[in-house]
């Protein structure tokens, strides 16, 4: 069954969804997690909080093909989940906002760390100027540091919110 795609019904709910499911790594065959990356696109329903079942089988082998594990062509899937909350949300939104963040910050401050060498490897003549000029980039690195660290914890925060959300939706 190598390179072969799967088709499947896929039900959620009173909704039915005709999905064909194709191995994610060229020549393989389709596994458990293949299925749930497509389900996730069809449905909103992150692969996390999806419970799906076959033949009244609970699927969570991720890795496994699906021939092994019993899903073939034509078969129906049944999943159990639902879509994050609009809060949730906005909750990823805003961490993936902080992401951005941090990635610009990490780029400041390798910009700054060239700069930095540069300066060490050709000391101009008024090493006075050359000093002050260090540390004012010393402090411009320090103030992009405190930063990151604030963003960092709100991060931590946002991540606790989510998981405590995600806990309670699954209870």
């Amino acid at each position: 069954m190598a390179g072969d795609v799967v088709a499947l019904t896929l039900i959620h709910g009173s909704s039915k969804h005709k999905i064909e499911i194709a191995a994610g790594r060229e020549g393989g065959e389709p596994t458990l997690q293949d299925m749930a990356a497509v389900i996730a696109q069809v449905t909103g329903v992150p692969q996390q909080l999806q419970k799906l079942i076959c033949k009244g089988k609970s699927l969570k082998e991720m890795e496994q093909p699906l021939s092994v594990l019993g899903v073939k062509n034509g078969c129906k899937i049944m999943m159990i989940g639902k879509k994050n909350s609009p809060e949730e949300e906005a909750e990823l939104k805003k961490l993936k906002e902080l992401e951005k963040s941090i990635e610009q910050l990490s780029r400041k401050l390798e910009e700054i760390n060239v700069e930095l060498t540069g300066i060490q490897n050709n000391l101009p003549d008024e090493f006075a100027d050359c000093r002050h000029r260090r540390k004012g980039l010393v402090k411009n690195i320090q103030t992009h540091l405190a930063r990151c660290d604030v963003i960092e914890t709100h991060i931590s925060q946002e991540l606790e919110k989510l998981q405590s959300k995600n806990l309670a939706l699954a209870d």
